[in-house]
């Protein structure tokens, strides 16, 4: 029986405030309001530092005219050489896609290699309802941005457990899950599922300049075995970057 290994893979998770916190800096929260042109460079300078096969962005901009009218993700895709895909993060019929502003707001992926298959999953409850799922060949990465309400978020979290238990491959489920209370608000979930923390340290990631909440999570399924795990010190948005080197070995047939 012959079992593969796929080896050296690098996912960067990163909520990148819109591009905004150039702007935020000078005024804390008009600065969410600002163009973003400029400072989106500063970004996508810093992703190809780093170099990563996959990227999962919160936090996007479609093209409102924050960014120019122009979609961010479109933007940092050419520029690296990658394959993209985005989707809002309301839900379809949610009234915040008839808002200004609010209804280019979303999550993406990006990929070094072709995008095998995606999907868009949705919560029954919060504000920000989308979850999405992208299949690659290796693996499947889950992308959350999840409720500041701690009540909508369990049930966030619940709803999380039952679409994840489904999944038959190695897996990722990532983002920004503002888990005010770090890890124990998901230590149900990951002893259900077998879940590991990428972050051994539990290091906090927000704000950046001196973080003090660790609200962004890189969890993986025990066939993935993370060989590091950094969280970068910029301070380019208002949360830092989190980003692991890592194998996957598949179940053997």
């Amino acid at each position: 029986m012959r079992v593969i290994t796929f080896r050296d893979m690098k996912f960067l998770l990163y909520n990148i405030c819109y591009g905004t916190h150039g702007n935020q800096k000078k005024l804390p929260l008009l600065g969410l309001l600002g163009h973003t042109q400029d400072h989106l460079d500063e970004i996508i300078n810093f992703m190809r530092e780093v170099d990563p096969d996959v990227i999962g962005l919160i936090e996007v901009d479609n093209g409102s005219y924050r960014s120019g009218r122009k979609c961010q993700v479109e933007r940092i895709a050419e520029k690296l050489g990658h394959f993209h895909s985005y989707r809002s993060k309301y839900a379809i019929d949610s009234r915040w896609q008839h808002i200004p502003i609010y209804n280019k707001q979303g999550n993406a992926f990006l990929a070094k290699n072709s995008i095998q298959n995606e999907k868009f999953h949705y919560f029954e409850r919060g504000m920000k309802k989308m979850v999405f799922e992208l299949e690659l060949e290796q693996v499947t990465i889950f992308l959350v941005h999840l409720a500041l309400s701690f009540k909508v978020r369990q049930k966030q979290i619940l709803h999380l457990y039952d679409l994840i238990d489904q999944t038959e491959r190695p897996y990722i489920l990532a983002g920004d899950f503002n888990a005010f209370m770090g890890e124990d608000e998901i230590k149900l979930l990951m002893s259900a599922t077998g879940l590991q923390n990428a972050d051994k340290l539990m290091q906090p990631s927000y704000p950046s300049k001196k973080p003090k909440r660790h609200l962004d999570f890189i969890l993986h399924s025990p066939e993935i075995k993370v060989k590091e795990f950094c969280m970068p010190r910029v301070e380019l948005s208002d949360h830092l970057p989190l980003w692991i080197d890592f194998d996957v070995l598949p179940a053997s047939d």
